[in-house]
């Protein structure tokens, strides 16, 4: 009998102990399947540089089929954003924060962070400290939120007195100076601090002190992009790529980047102050202005195609396609990127910076590889409606 029961003992032991790993082992695929992945789509600029340009500048190039992480590891791609964080709490653009950096890249990364060679441009800073900000709020890990605090720092410190920021900081020779809004970088940057001043969920751990800091330097920057709208006697336009960061008017970037009205970056200007609760006067003619001139530079009845071409290289990249005009009398509204300043005319330009009046006249390599069009007013035309009716009820600008 002590036999029979020692053995029925050892069965359940056994049965217990299967159960308990079944559940352990059921709870740790559970965890696994279950875990939060968080979004690297933002670096996706960067990323499409790292991979695709040759620069003898980067600090390390990528590997051949340089293997990543999945969007699930976010630890880890959180200590390869630690690991190119500069000194000065910024960033160096254009490299992937999934690649699994060899041993040799770490170290050649870690080894730079005294260069202060670090940017706004193509998405860089504002998303690392807003992913590290994600991160901290899923772990509660200590460096995660001591390293996007001190990327918070850094912006503080980047932003000119006026209120607008330049390309790279500290400041560089050249266009980088300009208060830049090109390719969303004022806005990316904006969309930060609102999130900080806004006390979104993942930057509750952010102190006191640091966010009425956070938020002058909000309220700062709207201001300079109230000042830097283009006007025409009285009459308000959109905004330049860039403007000078002295004077605020709108400056030259790359030879073929022009002083202009640019609809492409100004639309993401106008859909930020659409978002202002209880918009004052100043903020209200401002969206009203540049929905106008969204409307009045529309251009009908046109479409851009892009066609098969004979491969040539040329100074700066292999082409194999080109572009043209062609009348279309269903195509939705489209926009040209630039409109000459004075004229309104539909502007374009080359690398030597002559002025342009058709996609015809700019070389084959620029015409192909360059945005001359856009539909991004398209959006805010579409928003303006129901801004208007919440906010302007008796005044409907396009009416007008």
């Amino acid at each position: 009998m002590k036999t029979i029961q020692l053995s029925k003992n050892k069965s359940l032991l056994f049965a217990a102990i299967l159960t308990s790993f079944s559940f352990l082992y059921s709870g740790a695929q559970s965890d696994k399947n279950d875990k939060t992945a968080i979004s690297t789509k933002p670096f996706g600029d960067s990323v499409n540089h790292w991979y695709n340009i040759t620069d003898k500048n980067n600090i390390v190039n990528p590997i051949p089929n340089q293997p990543k992480y999945e969007e699930t590891d976010y630890t880890k791609i959180a200590d390869n954003i630690i690991y190119f964080q500069r000194d000065n709490g910024g960033w160096p653009k254009n490299y992937d924060m999934r690649a699994i950096l060899t041993p040799e890249q770490i170290k050649d990364v870690i080894n730079t962070k005294a260069i202060l060679h670090t940017t706004f441009d193509n998405a860089t800073t504002f998303t690392h400290i807003y992913y590290l900000a994600q991160v901290y709020t899923q772990t509660k890990i200590e460096k995660y939120k001591t390293a996007c605090v001190k990327g918070i720092g850094f912006i503080l410190e980047a932003q000119y007195a006026n209120g607008g920021w330049p390309q790279y900081f500290p400041l560089e020779k050249g266009y980088s100076r300009h208060i830049t809004f090109n390719d969303g970088t004022y806005m990316g940057i904006m969309n930060l601090l609102e999130k900080i001043v806004e006390s979104d969920t993942n930057f509750t751990f952010v102190d006191a002190e640091t966010i009425s800091k956070v938020s002058k330097a909000y309220e700062k920057a709207i201001d300079c992009i109230l000042k830097t709208q283009i006007s025409d006697h009285g009459k308000l336009y959109a905004w330049c790529q860039q403007h000078d960061e002295v004077t605020l008017l709108p400056a030259w970037a790359r030879k073929f980047e022009p002083p202009s009205v640019s609809n492409a970056e100004s639309v993401d200007i106008v859909l930020f102050l659409m978002k202002i609760e209880n918009p004052n006067e100043q903020v209200i003619r401002a969206v009203q202005g540049a929905v106008k001139w969204f409307s009045d530079s529309k251009i009908l009845n046109t479409r851009v195609e892009t066609f098969q071409a004979p491969e040539f290289d040329s100074k700066f990249k292999k082409v194999t396609d080109d572009r043209r005009v062609v009348v279309d009398s269903t195509a939705r509204p489209i926009w040209t990127r630039y409109y000459e300043l004075g004229t309104w005319r539909p502007l374009f330009c080359d690398r030597d910076s002559v002025y342009l009046y058709s996609l015809a006249e700019v070389s084959r390599e620029r015409r192909s590889g360059y945005a001359w069009y856009t539909y991004n007013p398209e959006k805010a035309l579409k928003k303006y409606p129901e801004w208007q009716k919440k906010w302007t009820p008796e005044t409907d600008i396009l009416k007008q």
